[in-house]
């Protein structure tokens, strides 16, 4: 197997913990990794992102829960960062809990950064089997107000689907970089939501007529493994 993406949501429950990651984010601020995991062995991209509050999609930040987004060259690259990297083990020590989605691209249009990391392989997407979506965009200062107005409606309409497993919107900064993690029961319906959707629809329109983002990508992928829980969620129907 060639080159994979790695999800994983991070909880950190005590205050000397959070004081700990929120001081990590400092040193990785949404860029191409700077001292300690800069270097770091078969890592083509990698993002520590932080969370809203409620459902992850509102303003408020969540000083407990945080999302790292890899991109390896492969398993054994991913494999070897989890299991022996010094950051990662020193990280381990102040989890309350932690879950992690081993992913191939199958779909992926648009930048993240100014590039995109992900290479699909489009004929292993099965429409009916389980996907995970990653979306993303830095949106327009300008357009901020008119954004954030519509995005409640747009959250609260996902979480109402009976085939969606698991949603978080998570960010490389507050309020103007969002980026959100989904796992469905089946690519239909993921594809059902976002084209049949009334909320959904009327945002789709609304970034294309108000032109909210600078830059937006969106990316589904096929779900390999997961290693791990998250706050009990039954998700025996993706893995």
């Amino acid at each position: 197997m060639g080159q994979i993406t790695t999800v994983t949501l991070l909880r950190y429950q005590s205050l000397r913990a959070r004081a700990w990651i929120f001081t990590q984010m400092g040193l990785m601020p949404g860029f191409p990794f700077p001292s300690p995991l800069a270097g770091t062995e078969g890592l083509r991209f990698g993002r520590l992102m932080g969370s809203g509050a409620g459902n992850g999609f509102g303003l408020k930040p969540n000083l407990g829960v945080y999302a790292f987004v890899g991109h390896w060259d492969d398993r054994a690259a991913a494999n070897l960062f989890f299991t022996g990297h010094e950051w990662w083990q020193s990280n381990e020590e102040h989890l309350a809990e932690q879950i992690t989605f081993y992913l191939e691209a199958t779909m992926t249009h648009g930048e993240w950064g100014g590039g995109n990391p992900f290479i699909p392989q489009p004929d292993k997407h099965d429409l009916n089997a389980p996907v995970a979506v990653i979306t993303r965009a830095t949106i327009r200062p300008r357009k901020l107000v008119d954004f954030w107005r519509y995005v409640p409606k747009t959250s609260a309409s996902v979480f109402d689907h009976p085939e969606r497993k698991l949603s978080i919107g998570v960010g490389e900064y507050p309020v103007f970089m969002q980026a959100t993690f989904s796992l469905w029961t089946s690519g239909k319906a993921m594809r059902d939501f976002a084209y049949k959707s009334d909320h959904h629809a009327e945002v789709v329109r609304l970034t294309r007529e108000r032109a909210w983002y600078k830059e937006e990508m969106f990316t589904r992928f096929r779900v390999l493994e997961m290693v791990g829980e998250w706050e009990g969620a039954d998700l025996s129907e993706i893995c």
